[in-house]
């Protein structure tokens, strides 16, 4: 299974940096300096990484800033994504999203906004400034 399509480059799933495997929760707000895979429940925000993956079976419950996001499971929050945001056939977004790159396959579920602009800022786009983020949690 790939997760990014061609011209995006090679990401290897061993990259993973972190991982909330399919038997943890975690509540609170993280900061991932690296990737996570989150296979678990998350009810907080994930901020800062540089790939967030959403595995099928992983919900978060908050906010997602990341580099690259790829959503297969449940996001109930906003989604901040500098490069690239995917919505696989099995994910589920609720909340609003900015990125300036966007890919939702057949079958994916998206309710709220989208700003799509470079860079990931547009002056009509939703108020997702990861540092703003933070500052909620």
């Amino acid at each position: 299974m790939t997760l990014f399509h061609k011209g995006e480059g090679s990401f290897d799933p061993g990259d993973m940096e972190t991982l909330v495997g399919p038997e943890a929760y975690f509540q609170g707000a993280m900061t991932v300096r690296g990737s996570i895979r989150v296979e678990g429940r998350v009810e907080g925000d994930i901020l800062e990484a540089q790939t967030v993956v959403i595995g099928p079976n992983g919900k978060v419950r908050g906010n997602v800033c990341a580099e690259r996001v790829v959503v297969g499971g449940q996001v109930a929050g906003d989604v901040v994504a500098a490069s690239i945001l995917e919505i696989k056939a099995t994910g589920r977004v609720t909340g609003n999203l900015r990125t300036p790159r966007l890919l939702i396959e057949e079958g994916a579920s998206f309710d709220g906004s989208c700003s799509m602009s470079e860079g990931g800022k547009s002056s009509a786009a939703p108020d997702l400034d990861p540092e703003r983020v933070a500052e909620k949690a």
